[in-house]
C-alpha cells in the first residue's frame, strides 16, 4: 500500500480527515439557481458576471484554483490583475445562455493538470493575458454569430499569439490534514518584462446573515494574519515575501448594485475598487475584517519564472517555510507513485498523460453544494420574502430536498450543480481511483435529502422534476466489481442499501412513465436534449404518446442490472433471489414490448433491422420515427453476463424462468438465451439474439452511417445530405446530421445530440460488446467496418472503439491532438501541446471538443478505455 492509499484508508476509517479540505470552490456561482431570488426565475441575469463581485452569496462560493474546508466555511483563492483590465480577475468569465451563440461558455484558459484523491497534491494552470482581457470583444462577436457559426473563444482574439501571456500554476500539498501548503508559479511567456498583481484571497463565507456568529480574520504582522470563526476555530496563514496586507469584508456593495445605503463600511469589492479605482477608503486601515488579500506587486522578467509561497495551518509556526519545499517534492513524488500503479498496464506515455489529467479533472471538480429548497423558498431571514409566485415556480415540489455536500460536479463552470446521470458515470471513473467516494456519491444521491418520497431520483438544479436515464443501478455494480477487484472485499452493505433505495426509483418510472401500462415507457427528455424530431420534454405536438425506444431500453437495462444486483446479494441472503426473479420477468415484458407481437406495432423495425420511437396518436393510430439516432442502438446496454456456478445457486430463479419459458414463448423467444452457456461457462441475459445484434451493428459499424474515426456518432450521417422529414398535423419536423455545435434552440441551443460523438454512450457501447463477446467468444465474428469485408471478433471491435475514442486526445501522425480542432497554437506551441481539456462532446467527424470544455466528470471515461 503506497502513501496516498494509506491516506485514502485512514480518511474512510474516520482516524485523519484527509478530505477536510480540497477544491470544494465553484467557478461561477452567479447565474446558478440557487443564488436566484427573482421573480420570473431568470437566475442568469439576477447576479449577473458584473454583479458577482458585490453580491454576497446566499449558499456557496467561487474562485480560480480555489479550496475550502467541506463546509465551506473559510475559501481561499488566487485573483490576478495585469494593471490594465477594467477589474482584478478573481472569478472566471463567460457568456450566459442568451449571450452565446451556442447557450453559456465559458471564456478563459485552464487546465486541471494534478490530483491525489485526498488532495494531498494538486496542481491546475492558469493563462492570464498581459493585454486588456476582452470582455466587450468575447460578448459582442459570439452575440454576431448565429448558431451556423463556430464560438468565439479567448484564443481566437489573437491575445496569445505573441505569447503576451502569463501562465500561472496553482499548486497545493498538505502536510498534514490541518496545514496546507500553497505555491503559485508565474511564468512570463512574453520577450519583454511585465507587470503583475498577484492577490491569493482568503475570505469567510457570510453566514452570519442567517444567524452565524461573524468570524474575524485580522494581521498579526510579519506576514501572518489569523482567522477565527466558530466553526473552524483559529487558523493562520503565513506569506513568503514582504506582500502588503489588504483588509473588507464579505458583504454585499448595495450602493453600487442597488443604490441604496451600505449596512456595512467595508463591502466584498473593496480590494478591486481600492486597487483599480484606486478608492484608498474602499479597504480597512485596521487590518481586519472577513476577506483579504496579500497584494504582491511584481514585474516578471521576460521568459522568466517567480513563485508566491504561502501557509495555512492550525496552529503557529515559527519557520513555516523552511520545510516548504521539501513537503512538495515529497507530496509530488508520492503522486507519481499513487498513479504509477494505477497506471502499469499502460505503456504509452502519451496516453499516461491524458488519463492522469483526465483524473486529476475529475477531481478538481468535486465541488460544495448547499441548497435548501425549503429554506431558499421561504426566504432568508431578515431579508426581504421572495415573491409570492416563487412557491409555484422551479423546484416547488422538492422542499424535502437537502443538501450540503461534496458532489462530483459535471462542470464547475457551465454546469456548477449535480446532473443526477452523469453523476453515475463520474463515480464509475472515479471508482479505480477513490472507489470509497464513488460508493458515497451513489449513496447521498439516493438518500432521503434527494429522493423525492414517490421514488424520483433530482435531474438537475435547473428541473429537478426533468427525467434523466435510469443509469444508477449500472453505476452502483460497475463500483461495487471495480471495488472487489481492487479490496479483496464485496462490499454487499453498500449494494443491499442502494439497491433499496433503487426500488423506489424503479416503481416510479413504472407507475409514472408507463402511461399505457404496457412496459413502454416515455421518459421525455432522458438527458439526450434535441435527439428527437420534436422536444420529447414536451407533450407531442397535437396530442398523443412518444414511446421511445431509449426510454423502454434504459428500463430493460434498470431491470437488468437490477436482477443482478439481487442475485449478488441473495449468495449470502436468500430473500433476494424473490427479486432477481421479479426483475427477470419485469425485463422479458420490456423485452415483448419492444418487438412487434401479434396485431400490435412495436419499436423494432425487420426492415430496417433498428430500433426507432413510436407515436400513438390521438385516434389510436400509430407510426414509427424511422429517424436513426443513438436512440436506436441504447438497446444493446441491456446486457448482463453471469457465470454457471452463480446460476445454480439460484434453484428458484431456475425453476421460474422455466415456468416462464413454458407460459410465454413468445417473449422468450426475442431475447438472449439465458438457459445456455457458452465461453468460459458464461449465461447471458439481452435483449438481443445474435441476429439483431448484428442488424444493429451493421448501421452502427457503418461510416456512412454512425462510425467515426474518433467513436460512434449520436445521429447517422446519411442524414447530413438527406434530413429526415417528418410531417404531423399541417407543421413539418425536420432533423440534420450536424457533427459540432446544435443549430437547434431546443434546449437553449446549448447541447446537440444530433450527429455529435459522446463519452457516456460510446462508453457503454463498449463495455455492451465486452459482455457479448464473454458469451458469444471468438467464434461469433462481425464485419468492421461495414462494407470492408473483414471480420472481427466484438471483443477486438470494443478495442478499436476503445482507440478511436482515445484517439481524440493522443497525438497523431501530424503529431496532433484531433480534440485541439486543427489550431496550431494548440497542437504545437510547447506550452499548450501537452495540456488536454476533457469536453462535452466531439465534432462527429474530426473529433474537435465542443460544448462545455472542462466537462471531465463523464469525458473522464476515457480514462477506464483499454
Amino acid at each position: 500500500m503506497d502513501v496516498e492509499q494509506l491516506r485514502l484508508q485512514q480518511h474512510y476509517a474516520k482516524q485523519v480527515n484527509w478530505l477536510k479540505w480540497g477544491p470544494y470552490l465553484s467557478e461561477r456561482q452567479w447565474g446558478t439557481v440557487r443564488e436566484d431570488y427573482s421573480a420570473d426565475g431568470d437566475a442568469w441575469n439576477f447576479i449577473s458576471h458584473d454583479a458577482a463581485r458585490s453580491k454576497t452569496y446566499r449558499w456557496g462560493e467561487e474562485g480560480i484554483a480555489g479550496f475550502s474546508d467541506e463546509k465551506q466555511n473559510l475559501c481561499f483563492s488566487l485573483a490576478l490583475w495585469n494593471g490594465k483590465d477594467p477589474i482584478i480577475k478573481e472569478r472566471l468569465f463567460g457568456l450566459t445562455n442568451a449571450e452565446g451563440n451556442h447557450g453559456e461558455d465559458v471564456k478563459e484558459l485552464y487546465y486541471y493538470l494534478d490530483s491525489t484523491p485526498t488532495h494531498s497534491y494538486c496542481k491546475m494552470l492558469y493563462k492570464y493575458p498581459q493585454q486588456p482581457y476582452p470582455y466587450q470583444q468575447l460578448i459582442e462577436e459570439n452575440k454576431r454569430r448565429g448558431k451556423l457559426d463556430p464560438e468565439f473563444e479567448l484564443i481566437d482574439t489573437g491575445l496569445f499569439d505573441k505569447d503576451e501571456y502569463f501562465d500561472v500554476f496553482a499548486e497545493y500539498a498538505k502536510q498534514n490534514e490541518e496545514d496546507i501548503l500553497i505555491h503559485y508559479t508565474i511564468c512570463n511567456r512574453s520577450s519583454a518584462d511585465a507587470p503583475l498583481h498577484i492577490l491569493p484571497h482568503f475570505w469567510f463565507r457570510n453566514n452570519w446573515l442567517a444567524g452565524d456568529t461573524k468570524p474575524l480574520i485580522f494581521y498579526q504582522g510579519d506576514g501572518c494574519i489569523r482567522l477565527h470563526s466558530a466553526q473552524l476555530g483559529t487558523y493562520y496563514v503565513y506569506a513568503d515575501g514582504t506582500p502588503e496586507v489588504l483588509f473588507t469584508d464579505n458583504e454585499t456593495n448595495n450602493q453600487r448594485l442597488y443604490h441604496s445605503s451600505n449596512t456595512a463600511a467595508y463591502v466584498k469589492d473593496g480590494i478591486n475598487n481600492y486597487l483599480v479605482q484606486q478608492d484608498k477608503n474602499a479597504v480597512n486601515p485596521n487590518h481586519e475584517g472577513t476577506k483579504m488579500t496579500f497584494w504582491y506587486s511584481l514585474t516578471v522578467p521576460a521568459k522568466s519564472t517567480i513563485s508566491i509561497k504561502l501557509r495555512l495551518v492550525n496552529k503557529k509556526l515559527s519557520s513555516p517555510f523552511a520545510d516548504f519545499d521539501a513537503v512538495f517534492g515529497q507530496r509530488q513524488t508520492e503522486a507519481d507513485l499513487f498513479y504509477a500503479e494505477k497506471q502499469k498496464e499502460v505503456t504509452n506515455p502519451d496516453e499516461r498523460l491524458v488519463q492522469r489529467q483526465a483524473w486529476a479533472g475529475l477531481l478538481w471538480s468535486k465541488q460544495y453544494y448547499n441548497y435548501n429548497i425549503k429554506n431558499w423558498l421561504d426566504g432568508d431571514t431578515g431579508e426581504p420574502p421572495p415573491p409570492a409566485n416563487r412557491r409555484t415556480g422551479r423546484n416547488n415540489h422538492w422542499i424535502h430536498f437537502v443538501a450540503e455536500d461534496i458532489l462530483s460536479m459535471p462542470d464547475k463552470w457551465e454546469y456548477p450543480w449535480f446532473a443526477a446521470w452523469d453523476l453515475a458515470f463520474h463515480c464509475m471513473a472515479f471508482a479505480p481511483i477513490d472507489a470509497e467516494f464513488a460508493k458515497r456519491q451513489l449513496r447521498l444521491l439516493v438518500s432521503s435529502n434527494y429522493i423525492h418520497p414517490n421514488g424520483q431520483l433530482p435531474a438537475y438544479e435547473w428541473d429537478f422534476g426533468d427525467v434523466n436515464p435510469p443509469v444508477h443501478a449500472l453505476a452502483a455494480w460497475r463500483v461495487y466489481k471495480i471495488d472487489c477487484k481492487a479490496t479483496g472485499k464485496n462490499d454487499t452493505v453498500f449494494l443491499e442499501e442502494v439497491f433499496q433505495k433503487l426500488l423506489l426509483n424503479f416503481t416510479w418510472w413504472v407507475n409514472r412513465k408507463d402511461s399505457e401500462g404496457n412496459n413502454i415507457f416515455e421518459g421525455g427528455f432522458l438527458g439526450l436534449d434535441n435527439i428527437g424530431i420534436f422536444n420529447r420534454s414536451a407533450p407531442v405536438p397535437g396530442g398523443g404518446v412518444l414511446e421511445q425506444a431509449d426510454g423502454t431500453s434504459w428500463m430493460a437495462m434498470y431491470a437488468l442490472n437490477m436482477m443482478r444486483i439481487a442475485m449478488e446479494l441473495s449468495l449470502s441472503n436468500p430473500a433476494y433471489e424473490s427479486m432477481a426473479i421479479k426483475f427477470a420477468e419485469h425485463f422479458l415484458y420490456i423485452a415483448g414490448s419492444l418487438a412487434s407481437l401479434g396485431n400490435s406495432l412495436g419499436l423494432w423495425d425487420d426492415e430496417d433491422g433498428f430500433y426507432y420511437d413510436l407515436l400513438r396518436r390521438p385516434d389510436c393510430t400509430s407510426d414509427r420515427l424511422r429517424v436513426r439516432t443513438m436512440v436506436g442502438l441504447i438497446p444493446m446496454f441491456a446486457t448482463i453476463v453471469f457465470d454457471e456456478a452463480k446460476w445454480k445457486s439460484l434453484p428458484n430463479l431456475i425453476e421460474r424462468l422455466d415456468w416462464f419459458m413454458q407460459q410465454r414463448p413468445d417473449l422468450v423467444q426475442l431475447v438472449s438465451r439465458w438457459k445456455d452457456t457458452q465461453g468460459d461457462e458464461q449465461h447471458l441475459f439481452s435483449l438481443l439474439r445474435g441476429h439483431r445484434m448484428k442488424l444493429l451493428l451493421r448501421r452502427m459499424l457503418d461510416s456512412n452511417e454512425f462510425l467515426s474515426d474518433f467513436g460512434i456518432r449520436s445521429v447517422s450521417k446519411i442524414y447530413e445530405q438527406h434530413p429526415y422529414q417528418y410531417r404531423l398535423n399541417g407543421n413539418e419536423y425536420s432533423v440534420k446530421y450536424t457533427p459540432a455545435e446544435s443549430d437547434s434552440g431546443m434546449f437553449g441551443g446549448n447541447s446537440n445530440w444530433r450527429g455529435p460523438i459522446w463519452m457516456p454512450l460510446n462508453y457503454l457501447l463498449i463495455e455492451s460488446l465486452y459482455r457479448f463477446h464473454e458469451y458469444y467468444t471468438d467464434d461469433f465474428k462481425v464485419e468492421y467496418p461495414t462494407g470492408s469485408g473483414q471480420y472481427s471478433t466484438l471483443a477486438e471491435i470494443a478495442d478499436a472503439l476503445g482507440c478511436r475514442l482515445k484517439n481524440i486526445f493522443l497525438r497523431n501522425e501530424q503529431n496532433e491532438r484531433p480534440v485541439f480542432g486543427g489550431h496550431p497554437k494548440l497542437n504545437h506551441d510547447k506550452h499548450f501541446r501537452d495540456y488536454i481539456m476533457f469536453h462535452e462532446y466531439f465534432h462527429g467527424d474530426t473529433g474537435k471538443g465542443l460544448g462545455a470544455s472542462h466537462q471531465t466528470g463523464w469525458t473522464a471515461l476515457v480514462a477506464l478505455l483499454k
